[in-house]
């Protein structure tokens, strides 16, 4: 994927020199216009479907049968459809964070990765939410969870997660959306001006809504866009807290801790940058786009993620601190039973995959290697699938009463529909990459005016900001 400091590389530049106006729509946009992919894509397009197909099946087979096939019974009620709700969750968050917050901070570098990471949101989120809802045995009368007017006068139980759950993921899905569509409106306007096929002109026309790049235009887009981000810079904070609710208002040893909101919080963060740079490396390299997601750009989400990874890391302390401190047994028991209980395995390799491995992103020489920092983003993506199955599973097959302690083992159709949505996941972020512009021209064109291709002499932002992107 790349060496450390490869002439492609620009290590100080958040745009490659040479670049123009003319040249970041033609190699942008050319990849959706003249749809010449090459293989690598038809072969993840291949693996992608086939991994779709075997969900389908899966929830085919979950809806004659019911959730029986999977491995939960009492007393893990929740097992694997529970864990990857809120893992797919928090990879849904490195969108709103990378495209909101730090536009709002602005920061430039985010230009040419929030695309990307806009979509990989709606994506995440679209897994998230089938889980829950394949996990209702009901599936099919799921919307008696929301409120609306009926003759049987029924209404949802507002003291249940499930329906926190719904508003939190509907809301986040909503202005996620739209805040994507939004900043894709002058790109579409773009390759509908420079295709030469009509039906492409029509769609593209379409969904453009008439853009012209008057004074006018640029005014209204450029405050919705602002707007939009506002709203959706809180849903960071909020969305997660209210899926961190569904355990901590529970009085189960390891759940019930005020520590969970912003410890969820940055452990969504966390996940979600690991896998927008497990995304952006490959398809940097194999589009030939490392003038436009270049080695700084890299750098800076590896420092961001090092800086939350330790706040992650310092929840893992606290966390086992105050089971001890607190001086209960049984929140005592759970610490001791994450470390040496038959489901230690997962606990020590969680340490090993978000703790150990990402120490290594204080070395620069990683930061700068597309190769390394893919392998490290890679265990942190499985570090924290791991924690979900630690605090999932750990707390709740040994609770209060021994008589009601249990195992927990995944069957095979747990297994088929967590890889069912990341074909899902992926089959759509193909087909996204195929027909629309994963990079902003937009927001690159204007890197590219400010002259944002030369290397940057100094922050615009207070050095709070500055030292935690530009760090040497």
């Amino acid at each position: 994927m790349g060496t450390p400091l490869s002439p492609l590389g620009y290590p100080d530049e958040m745009v490659g020199p040479g670049q123009t106006l003319e040249s970041v729509s033609a190699k942008i946009g050319d990849i959706v216009l003249k749809g010449q992919h090459p293989k690598s894509w038809w072969l993840g397009f291949g693996i992608a479907f086939a991994l779709l197909m075997l969900f389908l099946m899966s929830v085919t087979w979950l809806l004659y049968r019911g959730v029986g096939i999977w491995g939960i019974n009492i007393p893990v009620a929740w097992g694997f459809a529970i864990i990857n709700f809120v893992w797919w969750i928090g990879i849904g968050h490195a969108g709103t964070f990378i495209s909101a917050i730090l536009l709002l901070v602005f920061q430039k570098w985010r230009n040419s990765i929030n695309r990307f990471t806009e979509a990989m949101t709606l994506f995440a989120v679209a897994c998230a939410g089938m889980f829950p809802l394949l996990h209702l045995g009901r599936p099919w009368v799921f919307y008696w969870i929301m409120p609306y007017p009926n003759t049987m006068g029924l209404w949802p139980q507002w003291r249940s997660p499930l329906v926190w759950d719904l508003f939190a993921v509907s809301t986040y899905l909503t202005v996620s959306l739209l805040f994507w569509y939004v900043g894709l409106i002058p790109d579409l306007a773009t390759l509908r001006d420079r295709s030469t096929q009509r039906w492409q002109q029509v769609l593209f026309g379409i969904g453009a809504l008439g853009w012209r790049g008057s004074a006018v235009h640029w005014q209204r887009y450029k405050m919705t866009y602002l707007l939009l981000a506002g709203l959706a810079a809180p849903l960071v904070l909020s969305v997660h807290s209210v899926v961190s609710f569904d355990f901590s208002v529970a009085l189960t040893p390891g759940w019930h801790s005020t520590i969970f909101p912003p410890f969820f919080v940055a452990g969504a963060i966390y996940s979600g940058f690991a896998m927008v740079l497990n995304i952006i490396i490959p398809v940097r390299r194999i589009y030939g786009l490392q003038a436009f997601i270049t080695a700084r750009t890299l750098n800076n989400m590896a420092n961001v993620m090092l800086v939350v990874g330790l706040i992650v890391t310092y929840g893992y302390a606290t966390e086992a601190f105050m089971g001890w401190f607190s001086g209960d047994q049984y929140e005592r028991y759970l610490i001791y039973n994450r470390a040496m209980g038959p489901y230690a395995w997962s606990y020590w390799a969680l340490m090993l995959c978000n703790v150990v491995v990402p120490q290594a992103l204080w070395s620069r020489r990683v930061r700068m290697n597309p190769v390394l920092l893919f392998i490290v983003a890679l265990f942190i993506n499985v570090g924290m699938w791991l924690e979900r199955f630690t605090i999932v599973i750990i707390s709740l097959h040994r609770d209060f009463v021994p008589a009601r302690w249990g195992m927990y083992s995944p069957t095979f159709w747990d297994y088929a529909t967590f890889a069912g949505t990341l074909g899902l996941f992926f089959t759509l972020l193909f087909l996204f990459i195929r027909f629309l512009p994963m990079i902003s021209m937009t927001e690159v064109r204007e890197l590219v005016e400010e002259g944002a291709s030369k290397p940057d002499t100094g922050p615009e932002l207070p050095p709070v900001f500055s030292q935690l992107t530009n760090r040497p």
